[in-house]
């Protein structure tokens, strides 16, 4: 059964989000279809449960890291951003900065972003949104005879649509705007996850839907020679500009804007900052509001998993491959804690196997005739909707791509970190990275063992806010609890669960009972003591 193109591995073209998402989304972009992730490696500001008892499993060194090559990442997670029904509980917090051309308005999102020091924090530039120019805008551009610094200028339609769709926590896609030739690149920039959005740009309070979206209004005052001298150096050295068409540009152009546009939105600020970002007291105000209103949105999930849905029948939407007396006798093998690493690895591999069969056997398919070599007509079936995509919950769910890439031909592949904080007990968003263009597909999502269901939800949760339709997504884990059976269903009904067994108990640990032990420990060999056996190795380090 074919999947789509291209190929699978690596070499499939991706969105990529790296880990905690300080990303800047400005005109000088590289153009690729990725984030420029920075470090933010801070915990939750209130942690939630009581600390649970770390152990050789879960043990990692501060801070956490991901390697890409010869990068070192640090990370920090984002946790849950929905209740245990699955919905999202609060939009992005935005932080809408407005000031003059060159008033410091980036310096002080920076800043302000810093002193912050929380995970998933967007920076959004205005610059990004620019209107596409004709060929007659383009040669006004050429020289300085375009007005960059009217409300004309922007794309606020397409500006506002971005905005809404990642306040709410969906992926998005951003123009990249080249201020060289005056145009947008071929290729837009893709952002997700923001818990903090800071959005910059000279007009930023110039549209009545744009200020619905700002939570708190920031004006950046900077005296005006200071500007002009700014914006002499960064369009001569950056953007290539030649010092007459420059300075014709801005007493033509920008200072009119600045007084007719800008600078009367000042009333609708709630803090002015004079001197930009030379302004500490200023910052200090703006960071201690944000992180109040940050802490009034922590929110717990496993716990409260835990506690529900007990004694419910299973779900509709469950399927558990038949226990043939083959099936029984693998689970015997894989189960037993005394089976080898080589064993332990063979008989898994044949019932991720068996388990990827079944589940194909949910897609749609059509009824078509062929020919055979006899010239008869045979009556067959076919998969006839858009493409087959996995997406595996690292690490242990990568073990079952191969199984996968077996039997789907040409199928493309994505991955997404969850790890357990080990202070709140919370799962955490650390990493992920998907196909281009998923929204369409039949996603196949894949994880060793769902113990409570927590990692699962957030690997749901994060394919529904790329836009993939909730009945196209398949969950497929080798062994399930009843709690965590109940606890995806319960949030997504529509996704179909498919396991080849179902435990009925859960530990105070979370732990299956009588369970397969840290599937990821025992097939890559990293194995813990019985006691330091979790849930499900995507939530381990």
């Amino acid at each position: 059964m074919r999947g789509g193109i291209p190929g699978p591995g690596a070499g499939a073209p991706c969105s990529c989000l790296g880990a905690d998402a300080r990303w800047s989304c400005s005109g000088s972009g590289s153009g690729e279809d990725s984030l420029d992730a920075l470090p933010a490696p801070r915990l939750p500001l209130t942690p939630s449960l009581s600390p649970r008892k770390r152990t050789p499993s879960q043990s990692c060194a501060e801070p956490p890291l991901l390697r890409a090559g010869q990068r070192t990442i640090y990370t920090a997670g984002r946790p849950p951003w929905y209740t245990e029904t699955g919905a999202p509980l609060d939009e992005a917090f935005v932080i809408g900065l407005c000031g003059g051309s060159a008033s410091g308005k980036t310096t002080v999102a920076n800043k302000i972003i810093e002193a912050l020091d929380v995970p998933w924090v967007v920076l959004l530039s205005m610059d990004s949104f620019y209107k596409v120019l004709n060929k007659e805008q383009q040669e006004l551009a050429a020289c300085s005879e375009y007005n960059f610094d009217h409300p004309d200028a922007f794309d606020f339609d397409l500006l506002v649509s971005v905005l809404r769709k990642l306040k709410k926590g969906k992926s998005v896609k951003v123009p990249v705007y080249d201020f060289t030739t005056h145009s947008r690149r071929k290729e837009w920039k893709t952002i997700y996850g923001a818990n903090v959005i800071v959005f910059e740009g000279i007009l930023a309070f110039a549209n009545k839907e744009l200020l619905k979206l700002l939570d708190m209004k920031v004006f950046v005052d900077t005296d005006s020679d200071i500007r002009l001298v700014r914006r002499l150096q960064r369009d001569i050295m950056e953007r290539g500009r030649d010092i007459v068409g420059v300075i014709k540009q801005y007493n033509k152009f920008v200072k009119p804007a600045f007084e007719q546009y800008i600078e009367p939105t000042v009333q609708v600020a709630d803090i002015v900052v004079p001197r930009g970002g030379e302004n500490s007291v200023a910052l200090d105000l703006i960071v201690q509001h944000v992180h109040s209103q940050l802490e009034k949105r922590e929110i717990t999930v496993r716990a409260t998993l835990a506690s529900a849905h007990q004694g419910q029948p299973l779900p509709k939407t469950l399927s558990v491959l038949e226990s043939t007396p083959q099936v029984r006798g693998m689970h015997t093998i894989i189960r037993n804690k005394d089976t080898t690493r080589d064993e332990f690895i063979f008989y898994s591999k044949r019932l991720m196997r068996l388990l990827i069969e079944h589940a194909l056997s949910f897609l749609p398919l059509k009824s078509v005739t062929v020919e055979t070599p006899q010239g008869t007509m045979y009556e067959g079936k076919r998969f006839h909707r858009q493409r087959i995509t996995g997406v595996s919950i690292l690490r242990a769910g990568e073990t079952m791509e191969q199984a996968l890439t077996a039997v789907c031909k040409d199928i493309r592949l994505g991955k997404i970190l969850i790890q357990t904080n080990h202070d709140t007990g919370e799962p955490e968003l650390h990493y992920l990275r998907l196909p281009k263009e998923i929204s369409e597909d039949y996603v196949i999502l894949m994880d060793s063992t769902v113990s409570t269901g927590a990692a699962a939800m957030m690997a749901v949760r994060v394919l529904l806010d790329h836009d993939v339709q909730e009945d196209r997504i398949f969950l497929l884990s080798l062994l399930m609890a009843e709690m965590g059976v109940h606890s995806v269903a319960y949030a997504f009904p529509r996704v179909h669960i498919i396991t080849t067994a179902v435990d009925k108990r859960v530990s105070e640990e979370f732990h299956i009972i009588p369970g397969i032990g840290n599937f990821g420990d025992r097939y890559f060999g990293t194995n813990a003591p019985p006691a330091a056996w979790l849930e499900s190795e995507s939530m381990d380090c």
